[in-house]
């Protein structure tokens, strides 16, 4: 047989291989284009890789099988909620426990956990799943979503810890609220969901319940209020406190500063808006007016823990004092930790701007605090965070009332709590139509990535001139 013979083509052989030929070609360009917005541009892959998550689960939301009636979900719905999830808000259009089948409340679950891990967790999953790599700049984008924990070539163990973190913790919650269901007459396999449910909820501070009430029947249960507020509470640390804590417990002189301004500010908010919601609320008939005193502080605490991002209720948005919304949109706005499940303009980006105040109040050249100096860039990007985070509240609120024509301090208490991720609600979401549901939409997924990004990507992109213009000051103030 001559060489030309032992070549001829197997025509079946051939028709098999387009196809492999062309799905490894699909691939590798993914692959490639993976890659490239890795090394370029970690902003958008973080972008990229939650619009890729909320698709996802979108499709499956969409199914007959997700609904309880075996029908299919609008899209403005099944969208609103697939966003909801994946950005750990809250929100909902629809009756998680009445519309949801448990396949589709199965799938709200899955997009809570996912979305929980943080978006430049998943930005730098996304690139390791494709690619196999992260390169560089990819390394440097997932460093600094755990606040410089380690070294480069540690970020895939911390994506690991990070990951671990979250199932251990989770699983801790469930432990302690599967039995107290159980002792309330739930079945077993019914007790263990809910526990899981909640578990996943709170620590990633969602603000989905399963049940068609929420946690109202609850709402003198500290066997169960008590694990949502401690789950809500660790996951608006941020996973970088999270792990400060677990290599130096309670030991306050090894912690990073970035650790003691998470935990002090967030200790401050807590405790005024504990005393603050509190008073608002003591006399209102109601909310919290016909209670004793030890309901009235267990649901002053409760409603605090949960204002900056936990998004489960005991009482009835609506029927609050104008004062007491006024005060939940400004600890909404405020949120939780960096690179934690909580959302708002972060806890931190208000300690630097209150530090440069106090700063130039004193004529300081340099802004410090517990003996370290913060760095010009930093407020730059504090400032750029809470800009940004207020244009888009603005937008946002100005079309919802051209949209929906409620009154301004509804919507701008749903536009905050979308912004913030935190899910409380005065029911004007559902009542929205589907140009105000995909304008929230929007906000809620501006909110989960854009500040976060927007500081992340500010941070890597310094750049060093050799020349500088001469000052000159413009009349402030």
């Amino acid at each position: 047989m001559t060489q030309s013979q032992s070549r001829s083509p197997n025509p079946g052989h051939w028709q098999g291989a387009g196809p492999e030929r062309e799905s490894l070609g699909i691939l590798t360009r993914a692959r490639d284009f993976v890659d490239n917005i890795a090394n370029t541009s970690p902003a958008r892959l973080a972008l990229t890789a939650f619009c890729v998550v909320i698709l996802f689960f979108t499709f499956f939301l969409s199914l007959p099988i997700s609904s309880a009636t075996g029908e299919i979900t609008p899209l403005h719905q099944a969208v609103f909620t697939a966003v909801s999830a994946v950005c750990v808000t809250g929100l909902t259009v629809v009756s998680t426990a009445v519309h949801w089948s448990f396949f589709g409340q199965l799938v709200i679950l899955l997009g809570i956990f996912v979305g929980g891990l943080g978006t430049l967790t998943l930005a730098s999953l996304l690139a390791l799943m494709v690619s196999k790599k992260l390169g560089v700049r990819g390394k440097l984008i997932a460093q600094e979503a755990m606040n410089n924990a380690g070294r480069l070539g540690e970020v895939g163990t911390l994506l690991r810890i990070v990951i671990t973190t979250s199932v251990v913790i989770e699983a801790i919650l469930a432990a302690a609220l599967i039995p107290r269901f159980l002792t309330l007459g739930e079945p077993f396999w019914q007790s263990v969901w809910h526990g899981v449910f909640y578990a996943i909820s709170s620590f990633n501070n969602a603000g989905f319940t399963p049940h068609s009430d929420g946690i109202v029947p609850y709402e003198t249960d500290l066997w169960i209020l008590v694990p949502l507020m401690l789950g809500v509470l660790l996951g608006s640390l941020g996973f970088p406190v999270v792990m400060v804590l677990q290599q130096n417990g309670l030991n306050w002189r090894k912690w990073n500063l970035h650790t003691k301004l998470t935990i002090q500010v967030s200790f401050i908010l807590l405790m005024a808006g504990t005393l603050l919601w509190g008073l608002m609320e003591w006399d209102n008939i109601r909310t919290i007016g016909g209670m004793d005193l030890g309901e009235k502080i267990t649901h002053s605490l409760f409603a605090s823990v949960m204002t900056r991002s936990g998004g489960f209720n005991l009482v009835d948005q609506n029927q609050m004092e104008s004062t007491t919304m006024l005060l939940t949109d400004a600890l909404m706005f405020a949120g939780g930790g960096s690179a934690s499940t909580a959302g708002g303009i972060k806890v931190t980006t208000i300690a630097v701007m209150f530090l440069a105040i106090v700063a130039e109040a004193r004529g300081d050249s340099d802004v410090k605090v517990y003996g370290r100096t913060i760095p010009q860039g930093t407020m730059r990007v504090a400032i750029s965070v809470i800009v940004a985070g207020a244009t888009l509240v603005s937008v946002s609120a100005f079309l919802l009332l051209y949209i929906s024509n409620a009154p301004l301090d509804r919507v701008l208490f749903e536009t905050i709590s979308a912004f913030g991720t935190v899910g409380l609600s005065t029911g004007l979401s559902a009542e929205l139509p589907p140009s105000g549901v995909y304008v929230l939409s929007a906000l809620m997924l501006a909110g989960r990535v854009g500040t976060v990004t927007l500081a992340a990507a500010l941070a890597l992109r310094q750049r060093s001139q050799l020349y500088h213009y001469p000052e000159e000051r413009p009349i402030i103030g």
